[in-house]
């Protein structure tokens, strides 16, 4: 398993994503600079992450020749909650 660390300076909350299709996913965050994030998604299998403050999560379709984006979405909108230092 990977693990991703905060920053001391980081600003990130813990966010929820579910896939609710039948189809794996490939979810992807790649507009924070000097930071990615991309994991597989199983159908119906819930996924805690943690992002920084403005991070969208790209969805995929999983068939490996399309592998199109299908979907992004603010993060913001997935929150959980906010992590302390």
């Amino acid at each position: 398993m990977t693990q991703t660390y905060l920053t001391q300076d980081s600003s990130e909350s813990i966010y929820g994503y579910k896939n609710r299709t039948r189809q794996l996913q490939i979810v992807r965050i790649t507009n924070i600079p000097n930071w990615y994030y991309e994991r597989v998604v199983f159908p119906s299998q819930y996924l805690l992450f943690h992002a920084p403050t403005g991070a969208k999560l790209e969805i995929h379709d999983g068939k490996p020749i399309t592998a199109v984006v299908k979907d992004t979405i603010d993060c913001a909108s997935l929150k959980i909650c906010t992590l302390s230092r």
